[in-house]
């Protein structure tokens, strides 16, 4: 029998990596941008204006040309083979809207439409609020459900902080890669992004909970033999079961990231991103982190480490 668990150090390692780079852009970003993403209006507060023009626009032109005619200070840039212009500025009223399209289209011809918004900071701190508290009501509710779920199994609260540790790890890579992206590709993270996270903490569990519960039952049915091989056991016959269920999620999400609407393409790429890191670490995190923690290893655990 293929022994996984064996390698449980170097799936923490993996993991490790995984997370650091995101926690260091979170820094750098807080101290160079004061926040640890780069902020959408959901959260600053302003105006985003979306148009469609007939040929492609350069960039420095279209600066130029709004810039010093008494409009806000703007950010712009340009989206689908440079004929969509998306410009972001503070807050704007319907006549300053209009002025910065008549300017515009005197410039670079007729233009369309696509999207004009306007939001207040409250936005993002309520959604932000309410993702907060879905998550720990979450991990709160998987904790205990474990806990009494696996009450015949020898340390049953162990399995829940194992599912929810699991859980965190998700949601700290996802903020650090909506972090590394905001740096390197102007990423930035709207009330959708948060949608993606609740959703990505919901499916994160699911997977988990199937191993433990083959752990649970084959406790029970090969009572003779080490913790560590009824654990590999356990994994080993529900690895192609997680696989193909997540493979079935992640085709269908690829495939709207490639042919849907660029609206929702930042949305389903972090549900894409939750998806594929909740698979490896309900599998290589999770369950590697309960045999460290039943066979007393942690501690060798970080003394090696620290070697």
């Amino acid at each position: 029998m293929f022994n996984l668990i064996e390698r449980r150090r170097w799936y923490f390692l993996i993991s490790a990596l995984l997370i650091l780079p995101g926690i260091i852009a979170m820094i750098y970003s807080t101290v160079t941008l004061g926040a640890p993403f780069k902020l959408s209006i959901d959260f600053t507060g302003g105006s985003l204006l979306e148009l469609r023009f007939q040929e492609p626009l350069d960039l420095q032109t279209v600066r130029a040309t709004v810039s010093g005619q008494g409009f806000p200070e703007m950010t712009v840039q340009t989206v689908k083979d440079g004929r969509t212009l998306v410009i972001r500025t503070k807050p704007i009223d319907v006549a300053t809207k209009k002025a910065i399209e008549a300017k515009l289209e005197e410039a670079f011809g007729p233009l369309e439409e696509l999207r004009f918004e306007s939001v207040g900071p409250t936005v993002g701190r309520e959604t932000t609020r309410a993702a907060v508290l879905a998550i720990l009501a979450s991990s709160v509710a998987t904790l205990f459900f474990i806990a009494i779920a696996f009450r015949k199994v020898p340390n049953a609260f162990r399995y829940g902080v194992c599912a929810v540790s699991k859980m965190f790890h998700d949601v700290l890579f996802l903020l650090g890669v909506a972090s590394i992206l905001g740096l390197l590709a102007n990423w930035e993270v709207d009330s959708l992004f948060l949608t993606a996270v609740v959703t990505v903490v919901g499916f994160s569990v699911q997977d988990v909970i199937v191993v433990f519960d083959r752990i649970r039952e084959n406790i029970g049915r090969r009572r003779g033999e080490p913790y560590e091989t009824v654990v590999n056991r356990s994994l080993l016959e529900t690895l192609h079961r997680s696989l193909a269920t997540q493979l079935n999620a992640i085709f269908v999400m690829i495939a709207i990231i490639f042919f849907g609407g660029a609206t929702i393409r930042h949305f389903m790429t972090t549900m894409l991103i939750g998806m594929v890191t909740g698979t490896y670490s309900s599998l290589f995190f999770a369950v590697p982190l309960l045999v460290v923690w039943e066979q007393g290893e942690i501690g060798r655990l970080f003394r090696r480490g620290a070697k």
